[in-house]
């Protein structure tokens, strides 16, 4: 019997060590990451964090300082040469000139591609488009127009910069629908955005960076309820009681703030503040819910936090079930 361990499956995207410098800039600055084949993983971090510099060494458009870059075991170069690699991005890549469709075919032709464009369209939902010239077409259909392009060589990694910029809400949620499926199917997406409940609602997997380091990784469920805790809220017969009780939690450790007379507590020993509303303070209709992404990102990406990192576990910025 052949006792011989299968192959590990070779990782879609493996970061060591990733180091970007721009003078006295350190863009990246030591960042690890590991991406599983068909996750779909949100890349998460304010303005300057490294994000896009990081994107474009995946993409090959720019050489680290130090440290490797592996895709699917290639190198970017390798990888993008066998179509196994594509991008959405923010800006640029489009002739104004020539229509949809023939933007499509000219994409398709450079991969050897020559069947019909059609199918490309209609995943991307721009089908109506074809015969329009791309300068007549609206920021949002240009960035579905660049979802055909980032399609036709069917890609196993599509990197999304930013996809959805300038799309109306019902764009949105399609052109979402459209990379769920895509990724239903085994093709691994790695998207940055601004919107943080696009995050939450189609990312299996969070990764926070924050001045070019990875601080956060897990699932948004993870990372909420390690960060941020919970929220509480209370209601009190007068504002005058409820500011009471927020200054006895604020004293003993648990900030809080009065709205009207609505106490709104943020902490991460839920059931002792609930214990005690309930039992020292007049409060009633109480309700305990969870924080926000946007309460966890600011808190993990906010300054001072990025060089907080520990391989603990159990600390805010490496969430439980986290990939390390």
């Amino acid at each position: 019997m052949d006792t011989t361990a299968p192959a590990p499956a070779t990782l879609a995207l493996e970061l060591r060590g990733l180091h970007k410098s721009f003078g006295d800039v350190h863009a990246v600055d030591g960042l690890d990451l590991d991406v599983r084949p068909g996750e779909v993983v949100a890349f998460l971090g304010p303005n300057g964090a490294g994000k896009t510099t990081t994107i474009d060494m995946v993409l090959g458009l720019s050489d680290p300082t130090a440290g490797d870059v592996r895709v699917f075991g290639s190198t970017p170069a390798e990888a993008i040469a066998a179509g196994r690699v594509a991008a959405v991005m923010q800006t640029g890549g489009l002739l104004k000139d020539i229509t949809v469709a023939e933007t499509v075919a000219l994409t398709a032709s450079l991969f050897g591609n020559r069947g019909p464009v059609l199918p490309f369209l209609e995943r991307a939902g721009i089908a109506e488009l074809a015969g329009r010239r791309v300068g007549r077409c609206s920021g949002g259909q240009q960035q579905r127009l660049r979802f055909a392009m980032a399609l036709v060589s069917e890609p196993d990694l599509l990197l999304l910069d930013e996809p959805t910029t300038g799309m109306d809400v019902e764009g949105r949620r399609d052109f979402w629908a459209a990379i769920r499926a895509d990724a239903a199917a085994g093709r691994t997406v790695v998207f940055a955005t601004h919107y943080l409940d696009e995050a939450d609602a189609y990312a299996d997997r969070i990764v926070l960076v924050a001045g070019g380091r990875v601080v956060a990784d897990g699932s948004a469920a993870e990372i909420k309820n390690v960060a941020s805790g919970r929220v509480l809220s209370a209601s009190f017969a007068t504002p005058e009681l409820a500011h009471d009780a927020a200054r006895d939690l604020t004293s003993s450790g648990s900030p809080a703030e009065v709205r009207g007379t609505r106490l709104i507590v943020r902490t991460s020993a839920s059931d002792d503040v609930a214990r005690h509303l309930l039992t020292a303070t007049s409060a009633h209709d109480l309700e305990v819910g969870a924080s926000s992404l946007e309460d966890a990102f600011v808190r993990l990406t906010s300054s001072g936090r990025t060089d907080d990192r520990t391989d603990d576990p159990t600390s805010p910025t490496a969430p439980t079930g986290a990939h390390r």
